[in-house]
């Protein structure tokens, strides 16, 4: 692929983390075992949860290790749930990753949750006002430190000052946020002491640079969740199973890395999304970018395009060299709608007429040029008129 321009789907692997998983992957045996091989594994494990908790401002004992963004918030959602009893309800922002919609979803048809829906504004941003109405207890809350489709950072100290002051359990899905905004799970819980206010965080390796496979649920010393794995109680018995060191070992160099440089691939990232927004807008007036224009993830930039298909778009781009997404769901090989979109007050027709292009560590200028040269001919075939 000669552009890649999707990193919010996954980033590309940097090298400093292969290297730590070829080192660690080199050293035999099982953490459980108490042996010498064993315990070799066990302090590779245990050094990366170190590391991983100082990129977190959490404590070690608080990190929780999964296969992923998808398990972890199964299992700070689910678990947090289950914990507080089936009659708590389940506050949730619409336009939510799927990993948290489709667990509601299920928790919904399945276990009888009531679930309390909160509107985003016209960018996506969860409004306080309607976030605090919908916290009466019994409740567990969950929401997206930033949108994965526009991108819109969400105001997360706020929403979880309010679930504390109210009570209430709260589970944040930071997967697409960490490593590329300021992020402290210290921070963010405050000086709550109970199991209420922000008790999980979920983060995932591949989204900055790490390996597929490893991610992470920072679970505080007060939370309680109700596991999914049950098998050998390791990680306080909150996730059963062997645990990878070599994944843990990458993902806390990839960790490191992102934090270090976050602020300025930050500055970075702006000024090429900004000229990339600059030069779209020359070329096709009419493309209007979602989500909030400022408060927004590095590199994220979700363009609607009317008159020319998501899907069409993306196979154009594709023929091209350039790889982007169109931001919507596609389950079981039907392309659907933008749920995002949708939320935001878009008609279905909108939200079908996205492109979600997302530029990460090694995004440069001349990828920039080369989609800005591609888009317009993709456009103009897509609206079925051959210029």
């Amino acid at each position: 692929m000669a552009v890649y321009l999707d990193h919010a789907a996954s980033a590309p692997l940097r090298p400093e983390a292969r290297e730590a998983w070829l080192e660690a992957s080199e050293t035999i045996g099982n953490p459980s075992s108490i042996h010498r091989a064993g315990q070799a594994v066990r302090r590779i494990l245990e050094e990366s949860r170190e590391r991983l908790a100082r990129t977190l401002d959490c404590d070690p004992i608080e990190v929780v290790l999964t296969s992923g963004g998808t398990e972890s918030v199964n299992l700070g959602v689910t678990g947090l749930w289950r914990a507080a009893g089936p009659r708590a309800a389940l506050v949730v922002p619409l336009g939510e990753h799927h990993a948290t919609m489709d667990t509601v979803a299920w928790l919904e048809s399945h276990e009888g949750a009531v679930v309390r829906s909160v509107p985003l504004d016209a960018v996506g941003r969860i409004e306080l006002d309607d976030w605090k109405a919908a916290l009466g207890a019994p409740a567990v809350a969950t929401a997206l430190v930033a949108n994965n489709e526009v991108g819109t950072i969400q105001p997360a100290a706020a929403l979880a000052e309010a679930a504390a002051d109210a009570g209430i359990p709260l589970h944040l899905d930071a997967v697409g946020a960490f490593g590329h905004i300021p992020l402290s799970f210290r921070g963010l819980r405050g000086d709550v002491r109970g199991a209420a206010g922000l008790c999980a965080l979920s983060v995932s390796a591949h989204k900055l640079g790490g390996p597929i496979g490893a991610g992470a649920l920072v679970v505080s010393r007060q939370a309680d969740p109700v596991p999914l794995l049950h098998g050998g109680g390791q990680q306080r018995g909150l996730r059963s199973g062997t645990q990878d060191a070599a994944g843990a070992a990458a993902f806390a160099v990839a960790a490191e890395s992102a934090v270090a440089e976050q602020a300025a691939e930050a500055e970075r990232l702006a000024a090429l999304t900004e000229r990339l927004i600059g030069q779209v807008r020359a070329a096709i007036p009419d493309a209007e970018l979602l989500g909030d224009r400022v408060q927004r993830l590095p590199g994220n930039v979700h363009l609607l395009l009317p008159g020319a298909g998501g899907e069409q778009l993306l196979f154009l781009l594709d023929q091209a060299g350039i790889a982007v997404s169109t931001g919507s769901a596609c389950q079981a090989g039907v392309p659907e709608p933008s749920h995002v979109v949708l939320a935001l007050g878009r008609s279905e027709r909108e939200a079908r007429q996205v492109l979600r292009i997302t530029l990460g560590r090694t995004s440069t200028r001349a990828d920039v040029e080369a989609f800005v040269a591609a888009l317009p001919d993709a456009v103009t075939r897509a609206r079925g008129r051959r210029g």
